[in-house]
Parts: structure tokens; sequence; C-alpha cells
């Protein structure tokens, strides 16, 4: 794959208070299937889209949620997303472990086969969650892949772990209530970018829902690229303002050929190549 074209998207929560939950499902997997279908190749949705299902569920907390998106919705819209050449990060939900621990897992469809990514790093209003142990390196028509979910792109040891991967794209599914969240992710998003010498894509929910972990939301969306001579003539970070309702879309492509050719390159600085040692610190 040369090229890779990306779309992102914001989901308000408000904008599907009503509904079965046959309903909200079918208005997650429409949008894919239009995205991918207008000439998209990966698709990512925002971190807790899935506890829009809250009103719909017995009780409304996470626990429910969990038992109806994984128990009864997944199983029939998964499906319906495995296409071959397509992929798609589709927000998180949370998922009970077999020991009854809770995770915020993003399910993932690629190239008509699926996997997740649960969270790393749980944030203090995540409480009753364990965090995930594993960080999957995935495969699209040769585009390796990785997801980190919102806090997640903040922490430098996640880039330390991902360098020398060789990674095409980091993707970043969030949730934030403040203009400061949204700071914290895209900053720290943009420097991933640096560090690992590839492009990341950042999306946002939006909107507001009455649940145990959510309350209003503002987010944006974002692509950023590495700062390397491969690039220069390009946008290095492109962004939308900053929403708190409404669907919005973001689309960018992304030229893997160029990532390769710089990775091909020398005499250039370059972090994401950089092997340092233990360092002492003093003091």
């Amino acid at each position: 794959m040369e090229r890779l074209i990306l779309e992102l998207q914001t989901f308000d929560l408000d904008a599907h208070g009503a509904g079965t939950p046959e309903a909200f499902g079918e208005t997650v997997v429409a949008r894919v299937l239009a995205a991918w279908d207008g000439g998209a190749a990966l698709v990512l949705l925002p971190e807790f889209l899935w506890m829009g299902l809250a009103p719909r569920a017995p009780g409304g907390d996470a626990r429910a949620v969990a038992e109806l998106f994984w128990g009864r919705r997944w199983p029939s819209l998964a499906p319906r997303l495995a296409r071959p050449g397509k992929a798609a990060v589709l927000g998180t939900a949370p998922w009970a472990a077999p020991d009854g621990s809770l995770r915020n897992r993003a399910p993932i469809a690629c190239d008509g086969a699926f996997l997740h990514q649960d969270k790393l790093h749980l944030t203090p209003w995540e409480l009753g969650f364990s965090p995930g142990d594993v960080l999957r390196v995935w495969n699209l028509g040769g585009a390796r892949c990785a997801v980190a979910v919102c806090l997640d792109v903040e922490v430098p040891e996640l880039a330390a772990a991902l360098r020398g991967r060789e990674l095409d794209l980091l993707l970043v599914p969030s949730a934030t209530e403040s203009i400061l969240g949204v700071e914290r992710v895209g900053r720290c998003a943009d420097a991933r970018a640096v560090a690992l010498g590839c492009p990341v894509g950042l999306a946002h929910l939006v909107g507001a829902i009455d649940s145990e972990l959510l309350g209003a939301n503002v987010g944006r969306l974002g692509v950023f690229s590495p700062s390397q001579s491969a690039f220069v003539s390009a946008p290095r970070r492109l962004v939308t303002e900053v929403v708190d309702s409404g669907h919005h879309r973001l689309r960018a492509e992304l030229d893997l050929a160029a990532l390769r050719r710089q990775r091909a390159a020398r005499g250039e600085t370059d972090p994401s190549r950089l092997r340092p040692g233990p360092v002492r610190v003093e003091g």
C-alpha cells in the first residue's frame, strides 16, 4: 500500500439519546460503511462511544453496557464489517473479562478479521476498570498500525515501547470533558508523531450522557505527521476546531511511500531511530 486514506469521526452522544440498541448499532456501522464506500481505507471512531448504549442497557452502568454490546450487539454487527482491504477502530466499550474485571476495549475490524486493543493506563474515574497489558501492532495492506486509547498516548513509555517497530500509523480514540484534556491528548499525539516518525490520527467523543463514566464531552479531530524532510511540503498538523456537539469528519491521505523513503534515508535527525541506553539521573 503506497497511500492510505484515513477518516476520523466525532460521535455525538446527545444526537443518539433515543431508539433501540439495534438502531444505535446501525448508526455506527452505517457511518463506517459510508466512509469505506467513499474511499476511506481506515476509519477511527472515539473512545467510549458505545456508552451511548447506557440508556438502553438494564441498569445503565458499564457492566450492563459490556453485556449488551459484546454479548448481544457485536456478534451481529461484526460480520457486516468483515471487508477485505478495509479497517475500522470502532471506538471503545467496557468489556467484562472471565475473572469479572472490566476493561476499556477497542474493537478493531481489519481486512476481514477482528482484534482488539485494551486501554493500558486508566483515568481516575475508571475506578471499576483494570488496565490491559498488551499493545498490539496490526497490519492493513502492509501498513503497520497500533491503537493508543486516550490517556495511553500521554505516556512516553508507549513511544519507547514502539520505537524500532517501524510503525506506519498510530490511532488515538479519545473522550475528554475539558479543554485541558483535549490539549493534553492532542499535544501528546503530536509529540508521538515526532518521536515515532509516523502519522498519528486522533478522534474525540462529543455530546453528553448521564452515566457513571461520562458527562459532557468536548474534542476535535486531528492528524499529525513527522517533522522530517519527506513531509516538509505537506501540513504536519491538521486539526479541526474544538467542538462539543455534532458529527464531524476529517479525512487525510497518508503517503506511506514517503514514510518508507524517509526511513531508508540517512543524515537527518530522526528520534525514531534512536536506541538510547539507560540514563542515570542524579540529584
